[in-house]
Protein backbone atom coordinates (compact mmCIF):
# COMPACT_ATOMS: atom_id res chain seq x y z
CA UNK A 1 0.00 0.00 0.00
CA UNK A 2 1.19 3.41 -0.88
CA UNK A 3 1.53 6.12 1.84
CA UNK A 4 1.16 10.30 0.56
CA UNK A 5 2.76 13.17 1.92
CA UNK A 6 0.65 15.77 0.42
CA UNK A 7 1.59 19.58 -0.01
CA UNK A 8 0.39 23.03 -0.86
CA UNK A 9 3.63 24.48 -0.96
CA UNK A 10 2.02 27.99 -0.50
CA UNK A 11 3.16 30.07 2.33
CA UNK A 12 -0.42 29.75 4.09
CA UNK A 13 -0.50 25.60 2.62
CA UNK A 14 -0.49 22.66 5.06
CA UNK A 15 0.97 19.19 4.48
CA UNK A 16 -1.46 16.18 4.86
CA UNK A 17 -0.09 12.43 5.05
CA UNK A 18 -1.73 9.14 5.80
CA UNK A 19 -0.14 7.23 8.46
CA UNK A 20 -0.64 4.02 9.68
CA UNK A 21 -4.52 4.82 10.24
CA UNK A 22 -5.83 7.76 10.14
CA UNK A 23 -4.34 11.18 7.94
CA UNK A 24 -3.22 13.94 9.51
CA UNK A 25 -1.97 16.97 8.61
CA UNK A 26 -0.39 20.46 9.74
CA UNK A 27 -0.03 23.99 8.62
CA UNK A 28 2.89 25.07 6.91
CA UNK A 29 6.33 25.61 9.10
CA UNK A 30 7.38 29.27 8.75
CA UNK A 31 11.05 28.79 7.65
CA UNK A 32 12.70 26.46 5.02
CA UNK A 33 14.92 24.84 7.64
CA UNK A 34 11.50 23.77 9.82
CA UNK A 35 10.23 22.91 6.25
CA UNK A 36 13.00 20.56 5.78
CA UNK A 37 13.39 19.28 9.73
CA UNK A 38 9.58 18.37 9.73
CA UNK A 39 9.55 16.71 6.31
CA UNK A 40 12.51 14.74 7.23
CA UNK A 41 10.80 13.78 10.40
CA UNK A 42 7.94 12.94 8.59
CA UNK A 43 9.25 10.58 6.14
CA UNK A 44 11.10 8.74 9.12
CA UNK A 45 8.14 8.00 10.70
CA UNK A 46 6.06 7.08 7.56
CA UNK A 47 9.12 4.58 6.57
CA UNK A 48 8.85 3.15 9.11
CA UNK A 49 5.27 2.27 9.15
CA UNK A 50 5.30 1.34 4.88
CA UNK A 51 7.91 1.31 2.19
CA UNK A 52 6.11 3.00 -0.65
CA UNK A 53 5.85 6.62 0.32
CA UNK A 54 5.34 9.16 -2.32
CA UNK A 55 5.38 13.08 -2.26
CA UNK A 56 2.30 14.80 -3.79
CA UNK A 57 2.69 18.47 -4.28
CA UNK A 58 0.46 20.71 -6.23
CA UNK A 59 2.28 22.22 -9.17
CA UNK A 60 2.72 25.83 -9.20
CA UNK A 61 1.12 27.72 -12.14
CA UNK A 62 3.70 28.91 -14.25
CA UNK A 63 2.01 31.95 -15.76
CA UNK A 64 2.56 35.31 -13.50
CA UNK A 65 0.09 38.66 -14.39
CA UNK A 66 -2.87 40.11 -12.90
CA UNK A 67 -4.02 37.54 -10.67
CA UNK A 68 -0.87 35.85 -9.54
CA UNK A 69 1.32 39.03 -8.53
CA UNK A 70 4.80 38.33 -8.52
CA UNK A 71 4.77 38.80 -4.68
CA UNK A 72 2.61 36.02 -4.15
CA UNK A 73 3.95 33.29 -6.94
CA UNK A 74 7.53 33.69 -5.64
CA UNK A 75 7.14 32.18 -2.04
CA UNK A 76 5.16 29.61 -3.47
CA UNK A 77 7.24 28.59 -6.28
CA UNK A 78 10.27 28.83 -3.56
CA UNK A 79 8.71 26.36 -1.40
CA UNK A 80 7.77 24.65 -4.26
CA UNK A 81 11.15 23.55 -5.31
CA UNK A 82 12.18 23.43 -1.55
CA UNK A 83 10.04 20.86 -1.35
CA UNK A 84 10.80 19.18 -4.49
CA UNK A 85 14.45 19.12 -3.22
CA UNK A 86 14.22 17.29 -0.08
CA UNK A 87 12.21 15.11 -1.45
CA UNK A 88 14.83 13.98 -4.45
CA UNK A 89 17.03 14.06 -1.73
CA UNK A 90 15.38 11.14 0.27
CA UNK A 91 15.46 9.65 -3.27
CA UNK A 92 10.96 9.59 -2.94
CA UNK A 93 9.08 9.95 -5.61
CA UNK A 94 7.76 13.15 -6.35
CA UNK A 95 4.19 13.88 -8.20
CA UNK A 96 3.30 17.31 -9.36
CA UNK A 97 -0.57 17.63 -9.55
CA UNK A 98 -2.10 20.73 -10.74
CA UNK A 99 -4.84 22.22 -8.83
CA UNK A 100 -7.20 22.56 -11.65
CA UNK A 101 -6.90 18.53 -11.89
CA UNK A 102 -7.28 17.77 -8.10
CA UNK A 103 -10.12 20.46 -7.81
CA UNK A 104 -12.19 19.17 -10.69
CA UNK A 105 -12.11 15.69 -9.14
CA UNK A 106 -14.17 16.37 -6.57
CA UNK A 107 -17.11 18.53 -8.60
CA UNK A 108 -17.53 21.47 -6.24
CA UNK A 109 -17.74 23.83 -9.08
CA UNK A 110 -15.07 26.23 -9.65
CA UNK A 111 -13.83 29.87 -8.24
CA UNK A 112 -15.62 31.82 -10.76
CA UNK A 113 -18.88 29.99 -9.31
CA UNK A 114 -18.07 31.73 -6.22
CA UNK A 115 -18.51 35.44 -4.71
CA UNK A 116 -14.70 35.37 -4.77
CA UNK A 117 -11.61 33.79 -2.84
CA UNK A 118 -13.34 33.56 0.64
CA UNK A 119 -16.41 31.42 -0.41
CA UNK A 120 -14.15 29.16 -2.76
CA UNK A 121 -11.79 28.45 0.43
CA UNK A 122 -14.52 28.01 2.61
CA UNK A 123 -16.40 25.29 -0.10
CA UNK A 124 -12.93 23.40 0.32
CA UNK A 125 -12.67 23.29 3.90
CA UNK A 126 -15.96 22.10 4.18
CA UNK A 127 -15.30 18.80 1.64
CA UNK A 128 -11.89 18.62 3.72
CA UNK A 129 -13.81 19.02 6.77
CA UNK A 130 -16.65 16.26 5.58
CA UNK A 131 -13.76 13.69 4.01
CA UNK A 132 -12.02 14.06 7.59
CA UNK A 133 -14.01 14.55 10.56
CA UNK A 134 -11.95 13.63 13.03
CA UNK A 135 -9.48 16.67 12.04
CA UNK A 136 -9.76 20.02 12.82
CA UNK A 137 -9.25 21.38 9.39
CA UNK A 138 -8.52 24.66 8.90
CA UNK A 139 -8.07 26.69 5.55
CA UNK A 140 -4.35 26.22 5.96
CA UNK A 141 -4.32 22.48 5.87
CA UNK A 142 -7.73 21.86 3.68
CA UNK A 143 -6.00 21.95 0.43
CA UNK A 144 -3.29 19.34 1.30
CA UNK A 145 -6.47 17.17 2.46
CA UNK A 146 -7.94 17.29 -0.80
CA UNK A 147 -4.65 16.98 -2.36
CA UNK A 148 -4.33 13.71 -0.29
CA UNK A 149 -7.70 12.37 -0.70
CA UNK A 150 -7.27 13.20 -4.53
CA UNK A 151 -3.77 10.82 -4.49
CA UNK A 152 -5.73 7.97 -2.75
CA UNK A 153 -8.47 7.94 -4.65
CA UNK A 154 -6.37 7.95 -7.97
CA UNK A 155 -3.82 5.77 -6.36
CA UNK A 156 -1.08 8.03 -7.73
Amino acid sequence: MTTYIAIDPGVNGGIAWDGAQLASCMGMPGSDTEIAEEIHNLADILCSIRSNLKFVIEDVPKFVGRALPGSTIFPLAFNCGLIRGIAVSLRMPVILVRPQDWQKHFRLGTKGDTSGTTEWKNRLKAEAQRRYPHLKVTLKTADALLLLAYAQEKQL
